[in-house]
């Protein structure tokens, strides 16, 4: 959530990526379990519940079994609610919860999405690398926020195309219909139509050498 003068809004920009640097990584990046209540049209409301640093996490375990086997070291839960994405800005509205309560939440809610989520600084920019788990499993995705529009961005080598305005990758998206039903379509569409990066975001260039 942004705490700038835009008040209530992200802006972020998102892209696949592979072959992430294992340099770049954390040693003990967090665990983040949620649920979502509602995920319809853009539109979510969304229970986190976090593991600020973990070792040895195994993707390949589905969301269930990693919330249960993380639930008494999470120290960060907190109750979001968002709305469409419209060119890389997105209402979001965040309130911290107890993590006691946030987990049952999260046990008790609707679809959820698991990842592994690492913090990257690169150039002028904080990134995350989110390695999403489960159903989602292989996903990485990368993601740069700002407190207002991402523009003039030095794009790393590792992002292989953006998805900011694509709804399925979108984390409410991957929770509806998750990445592994459809990572061979996709797949496909990728290498017929090629990479795609914004436009109308100023001077973007590619970060060579990461």
């Amino acid at each position: 959530m942004s705490d700038t003068g835009y008040g209530d809004f992200e802006f972020e920009r998102r892209f696949v990526a592979r072959d992430v640097p294992p340099e770049l990584l954390d040693a003990a990046p967090a665990l983040i379990v949620q649920s979502y209540y509602l995920a319809d049209a853009g539109f979510a409301l969304r229970v986190r519940a976090q593991v600020s640093s973990v070792v040895g996490v195994d993707v390949r375990t589905d969301e269930t079994t990693l919330l249960e086997r993380y639930a008494d070291q999470v120290d960060f839960c907190a109750v979001t609610v968002k709305g469409p994405m419209n060119g890389g800005t997105r209402y979001e509205a965040e309130r911290e919860i107890d993590p006691l309560v946030g987990v049952e939440m999260v046990r008790r809610g609707g679809a959820r999405v698991a990842k592994v989520r690492h913090s990257v600084w690169l150039g002028e920019d904080g990134w995350v690398v989110d390695v999403f788990a489960g159903a989602n499993a292989p996903l990485v995705v990368a993601e740069v926020e700002r407190g207002g529009p991402v523009t003039d961005l030095a794009i790393p080598d590792f992002c292989v195309t953006e998805v900011t305005v694509d709804p399925r990758f979108a984390n409410d998206g991957l929770a509806r219909a998750p990445y592994a039903a459809w990572a061979a379509a996709w797949q496909a569409e990728l290498e017929q139509e090629g990479p795609r990066f914004l436009e109308g975001f100023g001077h973007d260039h590619r970060m060579t050498g990461i």
